[in-house]
Protein backbone atom coordinates (compact mmCIF):
# COMPACT_ATOMS: atom_id res chain seq x y z
CA UNK A 1 0.00 0.00 0.00
CA UNK A 2 0.92 3.46 -0.71
CA UNK A 3 2.09 5.69 2.42
CA UNK A 4 -1.01 8.34 2.52
CA UNK A 5 2.10 10.47 4.51
CA UNK A 6 5.41 9.95 4.82
CA UNK A 7 6.16 11.84 8.48
CA UNK A 8 3.02 12.44 11.39
CA UNK A 9 3.68 14.30 14.09
CA UNK A 10 1.82 13.20 17.28
CA UNK A 11 0.67 16.09 19.40
CA UNK A 12 0.53 13.93 22.28
CA UNK A 13 2.26 11.85 24.97
CA UNK A 14 1.76 9.03 26.98
CA UNK A 15 0.07 5.99 25.88
CA UNK A 16 -2.41 7.15 22.61
CA UNK A 17 1.06 8.86 21.55
CA UNK A 18 2.43 5.61 21.64
CA UNK A 19 -0.26 3.40 20.17
CA UNK A 20 -0.43 6.35 17.49
CA UNK A 21 3.09 5.87 16.59
CA UNK A 22 2.91 1.93 16.26
CA UNK A 23 0.11 2.10 13.64
CA UNK A 24 2.03 4.50 11.56
CA UNK A 25 5.03 2.37 11.85
CA UNK A 26 3.30 -0.85 10.64
CA UNK A 27 2.00 1.78 7.76
CA UNK A 28 5.70 2.33 6.77
CA UNK A 29 5.32 6.27 8.18
CA UNK A 30 7.80 8.36 9.60
CA UNK A 31 7.02 9.42 13.02
CA UNK A 32 7.67 12.90 15.33
CA UNK A 33 6.96 12.66 18.96
CA UNK A 34 6.99 15.51 20.63
CA UNK A 35 7.04 16.22 24.32
CA UNK A 36 8.07 18.10 27.11
CA UNK A 37 10.57 18.58 29.63
CA UNK A 38 8.67 16.13 31.76
CA UNK A 39 8.22 13.65 29.29
CA UNK A 40 11.49 13.45 27.97
CA UNK A 41 12.70 9.99 29.12
CA UNK A 42 8.76 8.75 27.68
CA UNK A 43 7.99 5.33 26.09
CA UNK A 44 6.62 7.58 23.32
CA UNK A 45 10.10 9.49 22.78
CA UNK A 46 11.93 6.42 22.90
CA UNK A 47 9.72 4.95 20.05
CA UNK A 48 9.59 7.88 17.52
CA UNK A 49 11.94 8.58 14.86
CA UNK A 50 12.40 11.71 15.68
CA UNK A 51 11.72 13.84 18.98
CA UNK A 52 11.46 17.74 19.56
CA UNK A 53 11.12 19.07 23.02
CA UNK A 54 8.50 21.47 23.09
CA UNK A 55 8.10 23.47 26.28
CA UNK A 56 8.62 22.87 30.23
CA UNK A 57 5.72 20.41 31.61
CA UNK A 58 2.38 22.29 32.56
CA UNK A 59 0.55 21.24 29.53
CA UNK A 60 -1.03 24.75 28.33
CA UNK A 61 3.40 25.66 27.51
CA UNK A 62 3.63 22.18 25.86
CA UNK A 63 0.96 19.77 24.50
CA UNK A 64 -1.34 22.45 24.37
CA UNK A 65 0.77 24.89 22.86
CA UNK A 66 -0.26 25.16 19.31
CA UNK A 67 2.64 27.48 17.86
CA UNK A 68 5.29 25.71 19.64
CA UNK A 69 3.22 22.00 18.15
CA UNK A 70 3.41 23.68 14.28
CA UNK A 71 6.94 25.04 14.49
CA UNK A 72 7.80 21.15 15.54
CA UNK A 73 6.19 19.67 12.40
CA UNK A 74 7.11 22.36 10.18
CA UNK A 75 11.00 21.69 11.19
CA UNK A 76 10.65 17.76 10.75
CA UNK A 77 8.95 17.52 7.54
CA UNK A 78 5.74 16.32 8.65
CA UNK A 79 2.86 16.89 6.46
CA UNK A 80 0.12 15.97 8.87
CA UNK A 81 -0.48 15.99 13.09
CA UNK A 82 -2.44 13.64 14.90
CA UNK A 83 -4.04 14.94 18.12
CA UNK A 84 -4.28 11.53 20.12
CA UNK A 85 -7.03 12.42 22.61
CA UNK A 86 -7.27 15.69 25.32
CA UNK A 87 -5.12 18.83 25.05
CA UNK A 88 -5.86 19.72 21.19
CA UNK A 89 -7.71 16.98 19.70
CA UNK A 90 -10.88 18.80 19.27
CA UNK A 91 -9.35 22.13 19.09
CA UNK A 92 -11.20 23.63 15.79
CA UNK A 93 -8.62 26.79 15.88
CA UNK A 94 -5.50 24.31 16.07
CA UNK A 95 -6.90 22.57 13.02
CA UNK A 96 -7.15 25.67 11.19
CA UNK A 97 -3.68 26.59 12.19
CA UNK A 98 -2.62 23.50 11.27
CA UNK A 99 -3.97 23.73 7.85
CA UNK A 100 -2.71 27.22 7.31
CA UNK A 101 1.01 25.98 8.22
CA UNK A 102 0.51 23.62 5.02
CA UNK A 103 -0.54 20.19 7.85
CA UNK A 104 -3.42 17.76 7.48
CA UNK A 105 -5.14 17.78 10.88
CA UNK A 106 -6.24 14.17 11.57
CA UNK A 107 -9.34 14.43 12.44
CA UNK A 108 -12.74 16.32 11.93
CA UNK A 109 -12.90 19.62 9.40
CA UNK A 110 -13.18 22.54 11.99
CA UNK A 111 -15.97 24.15 10.44
CA UNK A 112 -17.72 20.71 11.83
CA UNK A 113 -15.66 20.41 15.04
CA UNK A 114 -16.51 23.95 16.52
CA UNK A 115 -20.34 23.65 16.65
CA UNK A 116 -20.27 19.96 17.82
CA UNK A 117 -17.66 21.26 20.75
CA UNK A 118 -20.09 23.21 22.03
CA UNK A 119 -22.66 20.37 24.03
CA UNK A 120 -25.56 23.15 23.87
CA UNK A 121 -25.17 23.09 20.15
CA UNK A 122 -24.42 19.84 19.32
CA UNK A 123 -27.47 18.72 20.89
CA UNK A 124 -29.74 21.03 19.29
CA UNK A 125 -28.13 19.77 15.62
CA UNK A 126 -28.60 16.41 16.37
CA UNK A 127 -32.12 17.21 17.92
CA UNK A 128 -33.03 19.28 14.63
CA UNK A 129 -31.47 15.49 12.65
CA UNK A 130 -33.59 13.82 14.03
CA UNK A 131 -32.14 11.54 17.04
CA UNK A 132 -33.46 11.68 20.66
CA UNK A 133 -32.84 14.21 23.30
CA UNK A 134 -33.81 14.79 27.12
CA UNK A 135 -36.29 17.45 27.99
CA UNK A 136 -34.05 20.63 28.63
CA UNK A 137 -32.33 24.01 27.69
CA UNK A 138 -32.78 24.28 23.10
CA UNK A 139 -29.47 26.70 24.18
CA UNK A 140 -27.72 27.98 26.86
CA UNK A 141 -29.26 29.23 29.78
CA UNK A 142 -27.58 32.56 29.97
CA UNK A 143 -29.65 34.27 32.85
CA UNK A 144 -31.20 33.52 36.17
CA UNK A 145 -34.56 33.75 34.60
CA UNK A 146 -33.75 31.70 31.62
CA UNK A 147 -33.05 28.84 34.04
CA UNK A 148 -35.35 29.29 36.28
CA UNK A 149 -37.94 28.81 33.18
CA UNK A 150 -35.90 25.14 31.77
CA UNK A 151 -36.08 24.03 35.16
CA UNK A 152 -39.87 24.86 35.52
CA UNK A 153 -40.67 22.86 32.65
CA UNK A 154 -38.41 19.99 32.55
CA UNK A 155 -38.85 19.49 36.29
CA UNK A 156 -36.01 17.77 38.76
CA UNK A 157 -33.74 16.17 39.02
CA UNK A 158 -31.80 18.28 36.67
CA UNK A 159 -28.50 18.74 35.52
CA UNK A 160 -26.30 21.71 34.71
CA UNK A 161 -23.67 21.24 31.89
CA UNK A 162 -21.12 23.59 30.75
CA UNK A 163 -21.66 23.95 26.87
CA UNK A 164 -17.53 23.80 26.66
CA UNK A 165 -17.30 21.07 28.97
CA UNK A 166 -15.74 17.16 28.39
CA UNK A 167 -13.94 14.52 29.78
CA UNK A 168 -16.55 14.53 32.38
CA UNK A 169 -16.16 17.93 34.18
CA UNK A 170 -18.31 21.19 34.47
CA UNK A 171 -21.38 19.39 35.65
CA UNK A 172 -23.59 19.16 38.58
CA UNK A 173 -27.16 17.51 39.55
CA UNK A 174 -29.51 19.83 41.05
CA UNK A 175 -32.03 17.82 42.87
CA UNK A 176 -34.37 20.60 44.57
CA UNK A 177 -35.49 23.95 43.44
CA UNK A 178 -33.73 25.34 46.55
CA UNK A 179 -30.55 24.30 44.97
CA UNK A 180 -31.09 25.87 41.66
CA UNK A 181 -29.62 29.05 41.47
CA UNK A 182 -26.95 28.56 44.02
CA UNK A 183 -25.38 25.18 41.78
CA UNK A 184 -25.92 27.16 38.59
CA UNK A 185 -23.73 30.32 39.69
CA UNK A 186 -21.00 27.61 40.92
CA UNK A 187 -20.90 25.24 37.34
CA UNK A 188 -20.85 28.57 35.39
CA UNK A 189 -18.05 29.64 37.84
CA UNK A 190 -15.65 26.15 37.31
CA UNK A 191 -16.88 26.09 33.43
CA UNK A 192 -15.33 29.56 33.34
CA UNK A 193 -12.12 28.81 35.31
CA UNK A 194 -11.61 24.91 33.96
CA UNK A 195 -12.98 25.81 30.30
CA UNK A 196 -12.21 29.66 29.69
CA UNK A 197 -16.15 29.51 28.97
CA UNK A 198 -18.98 29.79 31.51
CA UNK A 199 -22.02 29.39 29.30
CA UNK A 200 -24.23 26.61 30.58
CA UNK A 201 -27.60 23.81 29.62
CA UNK A 202 -29.78 22.26 31.72
CA UNK A 203 -31.29 18.78 30.96
CA UNK A 204 -33.62 16.25 32.50
CA UNK A 205 -31.36 14.04 34.89
CA UNK A 206 -31.52 10.12 34.87
CA UNK A 207 -30.83 8.50 38.24
CA UNK A 208 -30.46 5.01 37.08
CA UNK A 209 -29.05 5.28 33.45
CA UNK A 210 -26.30 3.87 31.66
CA UNK A 211 -23.91 5.38 28.91
CA UNK A 212 -23.68 3.48 25.97
CA UNK A 213 -21.19 4.78 22.80
CA UNK A 214 -21.05 4.12 19.22
CA UNK A 215 -18.01 4.42 17.09
CA UNK A 216 -18.43 5.72 13.94
CA UNK A 217 -15.91 6.07 10.77
CA UNK A 218 -16.54 8.53 7.69
CA UNK A 219 -14.89 9.70 4.50
CA UNK A 220 -14.80 12.46 2.44
CA UNK A 221 -16.39 9.86 -0.08
CA UNK A 222 -19.88 9.88 1.58
CA UNK A 223 -19.31 6.42 3.04
CA UNK A 224 -20.67 5.86 6.97
CA UNK A 225 -19.76 2.64 8.84
CA UNK A 226 -20.61 2.30 12.90
CA UNK A 227 -18.50 -0.42 14.44
CA UNK A 228 -20.90 -1.35 17.34
CA UNK A 229 -21.33 -0.03 20.65
CA UNK A 230 -19.50 0.16 24.01
CA UNK A 231 -20.69 0.16 27.07
CA UNK A 232 -19.08 2.82 29.61
CA UNK A 233 -21.34 3.28 32.44
CA UNK A 234 -18.58 2.05 35.31
CA UNK A 235 -17.24 5.75 35.99
CA UNK A 236 -15.77 7.76 38.97
CA UNK A 237 -16.90 11.36 39.00
CA UNK A 238 -18.34 11.06 35.66
CA UNK A 239 -15.05 10.09 34.18
CA UNK A 240 -14.78 5.69 33.00
CA UNK A 241 -12.85 3.57 34.48
CA UNK A 242 -14.35 -0.06 32.61
CA UNK A 243 -15.58 -0.16 29.17
CA UNK A 244 -16.84 -3.25 27.15
CA UNK A 245 -18.43 -4.03 23.50
CA UNK A 246 -20.81 -5.19 22.81
CA UNK A 247 -23.48 -3.46 25.57
CA UNK A 248 -24.73 -6.48 27.52
CA UNK A 249 -27.99 -7.23 28.86
CA UNK A 250 -29.68 -4.21 25.94
CA UNK A 251 -33.50 -4.51 25.60
CA UNK A 252 -34.02 -5.98 21.74
CA UNK A 253 -33.42 -3.89 19.17
CA UNK A 254 -31.98 -0.61 21.02
CA UNK A 255 -28.11 -1.49 19.65
CA UNK A 256 -29.40 -0.87 16.50
CA UNK A 257 -31.05 1.87 17.13
CA UNK A 258 -28.97 3.54 18.38
CA UNK A 259 -26.17 2.59 15.64
CA UNK A 260 -28.58 4.02 12.93
CA UNK A 261 -28.91 7.12 15.17
CA UNK A 262 -25.21 7.59 15.42
CA UNK A 263 -24.61 7.19 11.46
CA UNK A 264 -27.84 9.56 10.17
CA UNK A 265 -26.48 12.31 12.85
CA UNK A 266 -22.83 12.00 11.38
CA UNK A 267 -24.50 12.25 7.60
CA UNK A 268 -26.11 15.53 8.90
CA UNK A 269 -23.36 17.23 10.44
CA UNK A 270 -20.78 16.05 7.32
CA UNK A 271 -18.51 14.53 9.76
CA UNK A 272 -15.18 12.64 8.65
CA UNK A 273 -13.02 10.52 10.62
CA UNK A 274 -13.62 8.71 13.87
CA UNK A 275 -16.17 9.79 16.09
CA UNK A 276 -18.25 8.61 18.80
CA UNK A 277 -21.55 9.27 19.56
CA UNK A 278 -22.19 9.56 23.21
CA UNK A 279 -25.92 8.05 24.31
CA UNK A 280 -27.65 7.84 27.80
CA UNK A 281 -29.76 4.58 28.42
CA UNK A 282 -32.47 4.90 30.41
CA UNK A 283 -36.01 3.32 30.95
CA UNK A 284 -38.06 5.03 28.04
CA UNK A 285 -35.10 3.86 25.84
CA UNK A 286 -32.10 5.87 24.73
CA UNK A 287 -30.81 9.76 24.21
CA UNK A 288 -28.36 11.83 23.12
CA UNK A 289 -25.88 13.52 25.12
CA UNK A 290 -23.02 14.63 23.23
CA UNK A 291 -19.88 13.72 20.17
CA UNK A 292 -16.87 13.37 20.54
CA UNK A 293 -14.40 14.58 17.64
CA UNK A 294 -11.56 12.00 18.30
CA UNK A 295 -9.93 8.68 18.83
CA UNK A 296 -11.60 7.57 22.18
CA UNK A 297 -9.28 6.22 25.46
CA UNK A 298 -11.74 3.03 25.35
CA UNK A 299 -11.39 2.36 21.59
CA UNK A 300 -9.21 -0.28 21.71
CA UNK A 301 -12.34 -2.75 22.71
CA UNK A 302 -13.71 -1.98 19.33
CA UNK A 303 -10.69 -2.99 17.76
CA UNK A 304 -10.75 -6.07 19.21
CA UNK A 305 -14.11 -7.48 18.47
CA UNK A 306 -13.94 -6.00 15.25
CA UNK A 307 -10.70 -6.12 13.95
CA UNK A 308 -10.46 -2.79 12.82
CA UNK A 309 -7.23 -0.48 13.18
CA UNK A 310 -9.13 2.49 13.76
CA UNK A 311 -5.78 5.28 14.15
CA UNK A 312 -4.93 3.64 10.54
CA UNK A 313 -8.83 4.63 8.60
CA UNK A 314 -8.34 8.36 10.64
CA UNK A 315 -5.04 8.37 9.29
CA UNK A 316 -6.29 7.25 5.58
CA UNK A 317 -9.44 9.32 5.85
CA UNK A 318 -7.14 12.28 6.71
CA UNK A 319 -5.36 11.22 3.51
CA UNK A 320 -8.68 11.73 1.30
CA UNK A 321 -8.53 7.79 0.55
CA UNK A 322 -11.80 5.89 1.53
CA UNK A 323 -12.69 3.48 4.27
CA UNK A 324 -11.24 0.67 3.88
CA UNK A 325 -14.48 -1.17 5.01
CA UNK A 326 -17.97 -1.37 4.16
CA UNK A 327 -21.15 -1.93 6.72
CA UNK A 328 -20.73 -5.67 5.64
CA UNK A 329 -17.40 -5.94 6.35
CA UNK A 330 -18.09 -4.87 10.06
CA UNK A 331 -18.20 -8.47 11.92
CA UNK A 332 -17.48 -8.11 15.75
CA UNK A 333 -16.65 -11.28 17.43
CA UNK A 334 -16.88 -12.01 20.79
CA UNK A 335 -16.52 -9.45 23.79
CA UNK A 336 -13.80 -7.19 24.48
CA UNK A 337 -13.68 -5.49 28.09
CA UNK A 338 -11.26 -2.56 29.09
CA UNK A 339 -10.41 -1.57 32.48
CA UNK A 340 -8.07 1.85 33.56
CA UNK A 341 -5.39 1.60 35.84
CA UNK A 342 -4.76 4.84 37.14
CA UNK A 343 -1.91 6.10 39.49
CA UNK A 344 -4.97 6.76 41.99
CA UNK A 345 -5.95 6.28 45.67
CA UNK A 346 -9.20 4.96 45.68
CA UNK A 347 -9.49 5.97 49.78
CA UNK A 348 -8.44 9.31 49.16
CA UNK A 349 -11.54 10.05 46.59
CA UNK A 350 -9.27 8.58 43.61
CA UNK A 351 -6.50 11.65 44.20
CA UNK A 352 -3.94 11.74 41.75
CA UNK A 353 -0.80 9.75 42.65
CA UNK A 354 2.44 10.85 41.25
CA UNK A 355 5.56 9.40 42.01
CA UNK A 356 8.17 6.91 40.91
CA UNK A 357 7.36 3.21 39.62
CA UNK A 358 9.25 0.99 41.76
CA UNK A 359 8.18 -1.60 39.34
CA UNK A 360 5.84 -2.28 36.39
CA UNK A 361 4.97 -5.12 35.09
CA UNK A 362 2.23 -5.80 32.72
CA UNK A 363 0.03 -8.56 32.85
CA UNK A 364 0.60 -11.07 29.80
CA UNK A 365 -0.92 -14.28 28.76
CA UNK A 366 -3.32 -15.04 25.58
CA UNK A 367 -6.67 -12.77 24.60
CA UNK A 368 -5.09 -9.84 26.69
CA UNK A 369 -3.80 -6.46 25.11
CA UNK A 370 -2.15 -3.88 27.33
CA UNK A 371 -1.80 -0.05 25.78
CA UNK A 372 0.77 1.70 28.17
CA UNK A 373 3.48 3.75 28.40
CA UNK A 374 5.00 2.88 31.74
CA UNK A 375 7.64 1.22 32.88
CA UNK A 376 9.80 0.20 35.98
CA UNK A 377 11.82 3.46 37.15
CA UNK A 378 9.50 5.72 35.19
CA UNK A 379 8.78 9.26 37.12
CA UNK A 380 4.71 10.12 36.74
CA UNK A 381 4.86 13.52 36.23
CA UNK A 382 2.04 15.45 38.27
CA UNK A 383 0.87 17.66 35.61
CA UNK A 384 -1.03 15.24 33.19
CA UNK A 385 -4.00 12.27 33.63
CA UNK A 386 -3.09 9.57 36.15
CA UNK A 387 -3.50 6.60 33.74
CA UNK A 388 -0.83 4.25 33.92
CA UNK A 389 -1.59 1.20 31.43
CA UNK A 390 -5.02 0.07 29.78
CA UNK A 391 -5.84 -3.47 30.22
CA UNK A 392 -8.38 -5.48 27.14
CA UNK A 393 -9.04 -8.79 28.05
CA UNK A 394 -11.17 -10.67 24.91
CA UNK A 395 -13.16 -13.75 24.98
CA UNK A 396 -16.11 -15.72 23.14
CA UNK A 397 -18.48 -14.77 26.07
CA UNK A 398 -18.72 -12.11 28.45
CA UNK A 399 -17.71 -14.02 31.68
CA UNK A 400 -14.96 -15.17 29.82
CA UNK A 401 -13.36 -12.08 29.06
CA UNK A 402 -14.44 -10.85 32.10
CA UNK A 403 -12.33 -13.43 34.05
CA UNK A 404 -9.52 -13.21 31.46
CA UNK A 405 -9.46 -9.82 32.44
CA UNK A 406 -9.43 -10.62 36.40
CA UNK A 407 -6.88 -12.74 36.08
CA UNK A 408 -4.80 -9.71 34.05
CA UNK A 409 -5.80 -7.57 36.86
CA UNK A 410 -4.04 -10.27 39.35
CA UNK A 411 -1.37 -10.24 37.32
CA UNK A 412 -0.28 -6.85 37.02
CA UNK A 413 2.63 -5.33 39.61
CA UNK A 414 2.83 -2.11 40.53
CA UNK A 415 4.79 -0.51 43.15
CA UNK A 416 5.86 3.01 44.54
CA UNK A 417 2.28 4.54 43.91
CA UNK A 418 -1.37 3.54 44.59
CA UNK A 419 -3.55 2.17 41.45
CA UNK A 420 -7.06 1.67 41.16
CA UNK A 421 -6.67 -2.17 40.22
CA UNK A 422 -8.11 -3.49 43.45
CA UNK A 423 -11.56 -1.16 42.43
CA UNK A 424 -11.26 -2.68 39.37
CA UNK A 425 -11.57 -6.21 40.57
CA UNK A 426 -14.03 -5.20 43.54
CA UNK A 427 -16.67 -4.45 40.35
CA UNK A 428 -15.83 -7.40 38.01
CA UNK A 429 -16.74 -9.64 41.16
CA UNK A 430 -19.92 -7.54 41.55
CA UNK A 431 -23.04 -9.61 41.38
CA UNK A 432 -24.69 -6.52 39.55
CA UNK A 433 -22.12 -6.07 37.35
CA UNK A 434 -21.78 -9.45 36.68
CA UNK A 435 -25.61 -9.77 35.69
CA UNK A 436 -24.93 -6.69 33.75
CA UNK A 437 -28.10 -5.29 35.22
CA UNK A 438 -25.70 -2.24 36.64
CA UNK A 439 -25.89 1.80 35.98
CA UNK A 440 -23.96 4.60 35.98
CA UNK A 441 -24.24 4.59 39.86
CA UNK A 442 -22.47 1.56 40.62
CA UNK A 443 -18.98 2.97 42.53
CA UNK A 444 -20.71 4.93 44.49
CA UNK A 445 -22.90 2.19 45.65
CA UNK A 446 -20.02 -0.06 46.03
CA UNK A 447 -18.05 2.98 47.70
CA UNK A 448 -19.32 1.24 50.93
CA UNK A 449 -17.61 -1.47 50.88
CA UNK A 450 -14.32 -2.92 51.85
CA UNK A 451 -11.74 -2.58 48.56
CA UNK A 452 -8.50 -4.25 47.98
CA UNK A 453 -5.52 -2.19 47.74
CA UNK A 454 -3.92 -1.69 44.50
Amino acid sequence: MTRPFDTVLVANRGEIALRVIRTCREMGIRTVAVHSTADRDSAAVRAADTAVQIGPGPSKRSYSFAPAIVEAALATGAQAVHPGYGFLSEDPDFAEICAAGGLVFIGPRPEVMAPLGDKATARRMMSDAGLPVLPGSRRTADSAAEVQEVAANIGYPLIIKAAAGGGGRGMAVVRQPRDLMPTYRATRSAAQAVFGDGRVYLERFCDRARHVEVQILADEHGNVVHLGERDCSVQRRHQKLVEESPAPNLPAGLADEMAAAAVLGARAVGYTGAGTFEFLVHEGGFAFMEINCRIQVEHPVTEMVTGIDLVREQIRVAAGLPLSVRQEDVRPSGVAVECRVNAEDPARGFAPCPGVLAEFEPPGGPFVRVDTHAFTGWRIPAEYDSLLAKVIAWGADRDQALDRMDRALHEIRVRGVRTTTGVLRDVLADEVFRAAEHTTTLLDELSGTDRRAG
